[in-house]
């Protein structure tokens, strides 16, 4: 079974920085595009950023373009979410996530890691 376990997260003031990191296991990591989503309490979960199996074209929400950078390391099976600038809104629980290469759907998860932000 895949096993992903997140890590990284915490507690933050407005404006400063957490890096969140996911540990897979169990699959090819090289063949899995890998991804990042987060959901608030009292909301559905959303995404967040992802990136292909060999590093390329990231990709991420409007909300946090600019501020966040995903990054995988293909040999240590991990990726990696660099979060600035953070704010009380990117409060929530990240998840981590992968689906085989060139699918649609994400179908492994993590239990996630809990992000909060405060003013």
């Amino acid at each position: 079974q895949v096993q992903l376990v997140e890590s990284g997260g915490g507690l933050v003031q407005a404006g400063g920085s957490l890096t969140l990191s996911c540990a897979a296991s169990r699959l090819t990591f090289s063949s899995y595009d890998m991804g990042w989503f987060r959901q608030a309490p009292g909301k559905e979960r959303e995404f967040v950023s992802a990136i292909t199996s060999i590093g390329a074209n990231p990709s991420y929400a409007d909300s946090v373009k600019g501020r966040f950078t995903i990054s995988r390391d293909n040999a240590k099976n991990t990726v990696s979410l660099q979060m600035n600038s953070l704010r009380p809104e990117d409060t929530a629980i990240y998840f981590c996530a992968a689906r085989f290469r060139g699918s649609v759907k994400f179908n492994y998860w993590g239990q996630g890691t809990q992000v909060t932000v405060s003013s």
